[in-house]
């Protein structure tokens, strides 16, 4: 049987009504992310999307450009945030940090594993709540979708999910760490290895003390490092299951997550002081303003019914994976002596 060739790439004019509205709700959902900088313009961003595709409902007309949006232009985001991530500056802090961030990551992914099979929650979504409650939430969701292809209403649903344990994190934490007693770098460790989302971190870390904020953003930014060794992790894993699946089309080169290595160039090419000082706001503002396009996209994919309809199933499997981060972060700091 011949094979049935593939449909050609839709044209730039085809996309232009989708990637304009996905650029129009991001651009919305940046300005307000600067007023409520708890929640941040990624989540306004995606919820945004939700409430458009579920009450406006874009026609056929859009989906190309959506779908542009929420794959090349995730991956832009990606490569984007490597030239803001200088691996020298968080080596100390990162092999400092690393035997926590190695056990929380750990019990993270197991619990996932554990609790999301006694949940009957299926295995794309428990790969997105476990690595986004792993890594670094909604940036982490973002980089492992272009890998593993979930259903975008799971990927909203993950970062949604996500997102409510963030805030209760920035509102719990600083309270339980003072009641704790915990020391500078012992709470900026916890907040930098438990909570997931960058800027969650950062509002926590600072809320305790300075000490602790600078600690626990390097202490992320060393985390959000590991995303790499996952991705292609997970590469490796879909790729093998489609070989044994017989796809015809299979081909470790399409499934390889190469935006990963542009990742890896831009961070040398950070590291290497290639990048002007003061280039690099701009930098970051664009892989930040890229980010919000593509989870706004996503959030425009996304179909709420079918989200409500998957039930408290999922909630309850990232309210698991975020205690067990949590707590394992304490214990390992209690047993080296960090605390």
């Amino acid at each position: 049987m011949n094979a049935v060739p593939a449909s050609p790439a839709p044209t730039l004019t085809a996309r232009l009504p989708g990637l304009g509205l996905a650029l129009a709700i991001a651009t919305l959902a940046l300005w307000l992310g600067k007023l409520a900088p708890l929640i941040g313009g990624p989540v306004i961003g995606i919820v945004l999307g939700i409430l458009v595709r579920n009450t406006a409902s874009p026609g056929a007309r859009f989906t190309p450009g959506i779908q542009f949006a929420g794959k090349q232009v995730l991956q832009w985001s990606i490569v984007a945030l490597g030239f803001g991530l200088s691996l020298d500056q968080v080596a100390k802090t990162g092999l400092e940090s690393l035997s926590v961030t190695l056990v929380t990551m750990s019990s993270a992914f197991l619990a996932a594993w554990g609790l999301g099979r006694l949940l009957g929650v299926h295995d794309q979504l428990k790969v997105l709540i476990g690595v986004g409650t792993a890594i670094c939430g909604g940036s982490a969701i973002a980089a492992v979708t272009p890998i593993i292809r979930p259903d975008e209403h799971d990927t909203a649903f993950a970062i949604s999910t996500i997102f409510l344990f963030n805030v209760v994190a920035v509102l719990l934490f600083p309270l339980l760490g003072h009641l704790m007693h915990l020391s500078d770098l012992g709470f900026g460790l916890w907040a930098g290895t438990a909570i997931n989302d960058t800027s969650s971190v950062v509002a926590a870390g600072y809320s305790y003390s300075h000490a602790a904020g600078d600690y626990a953003t390097i202490v992320k930014l060393t985390r959000a490092t590991l995303i790499i060794p996952v991705c292609i992790t997970l590469a490796v894993m879909v790729a093998v299951r489609e070989k044994k699946k017989g796809a015809a089309d299979f081909s470790l080169g399409r499934i390889f997550p190469w935006f990963i290595l542009w990742f890896l160039v831009a961070s040398g090419v950070r590291t290497a002081g290639l990048v002007p000082l003061a280039v690099q706001p701009l930098i970051h503002a664009l892989a930040k303003f890229l980010i919000i396009v593509a989870l706004t996209a996503i959030g425009l994919s996304a179909n709420l019914r079918r989200m409500i309809s998957s039930g408290p199933r999922p909630i309850l499997l990232g309210f698991g994976v975020w205690v067990a981060v949590a707590v394992s972060s304490l214990l390992v700091q209690l047993a080296i002596g960090q605390l």
